[in-house]
């Protein structure tokens, strides 16, 4: 593994181990894995550092990541944590990371997605995990997490880099079921239900550890095909 992939597990290992972690309203998600029901955590690209910090996940994870260049670096180092990882986006190679994620969910894994990724607009879902629920019958869990010590990237999506030792507060929304036979209405409110159980889920969180709530996204997509 390359030496950037090493030095970036290392640090999300330590930020495991001494920060402090906050579960609410886990809406039953631990039990539900532990009876072997398999899963799709949402969350928001900001938040991509702080999941890893998350105890709750299942024994298989499977997360989709982008084919930029640090795409592979990041892969590589959320495997030790035990979480695989699939390279793609709904831009660039998106049938076949979808192929392959939905193989890892046939073959026994959660999945876990950030609707806003790979390029945002921030905090604006799109619809593909929503066919992705669609097409594998899982529940969406929407999650938001906060730490109340950190810092915020000028990256597009403001990426938060928690300090060590900092607190940590994930915060679980009400599952969203997608029907397999949900007509393109169906996943319209369906995206938009997710879009605003993820943005309370994290302004709950940002309150529970008494950090600043970032703003409601106002932009929108039109072209459906980045959604």
């Amino acid at each position: 593994m390359p030496l950037g992939a090493w030095l970036i597990a290392a640090v999300l290992f330590f930020l495991r181990w001494t920060t402090r972690k906050e579960l609410v309203n886990d809406q039953g998600l631990y039990a539900r894995w532990r009876a072997g029901e398999r899963l799709i955590v949402a969350f928001w690209h900001e938040q991509l550092v702080l999941m890893p910090c998350f105890e709750w996940w299942p024994p298989r994870v499977c997360i989709m990541i982008s084919q930029h260049r640090d795409g592979e670096l990041i892969a590589r180092a959320v495997r030790p944590l035990g979480i695989e990882a699939v390279r793609g986006s709904s831009t660039r190679g998106g049938r076949g990371a979808l192929r392959k994620i939905l193989e890892a969910y046939e073959e026994g894994a959660s999945l876990a997605w950030t609707p806003d990724g790979p390029r945002g607009p921030r905090r604006v879902a799109k619809t593909g995990v929503v066919h992705t629920a669609r097409a594998t019958g899982a529940l969406i869990v929407p999650v938001g997490a906060a730490a109340r010590r950190a810092r915020r990237l000028g990256s597009w999506d403001r990426m938060v880099l928690p300090w060590p030792g900092t607190r940590i507060a994930f915060v679980v929304g009400t599952p969203i079921a997608v029907p397999r036979d949900a007509t393109p209405a169906a996943i319209e409110i369906a995206r938009a239900t997710l879009e605003a159980a993820l943005q309370h889920a994290s302004a709950e969180a940002a309150a529970r550890v008494g950090a600043a709530a970032e703003p409601d996204a106002t932009a929108r997509i039109a072209d459906p095909e980045r959604r």
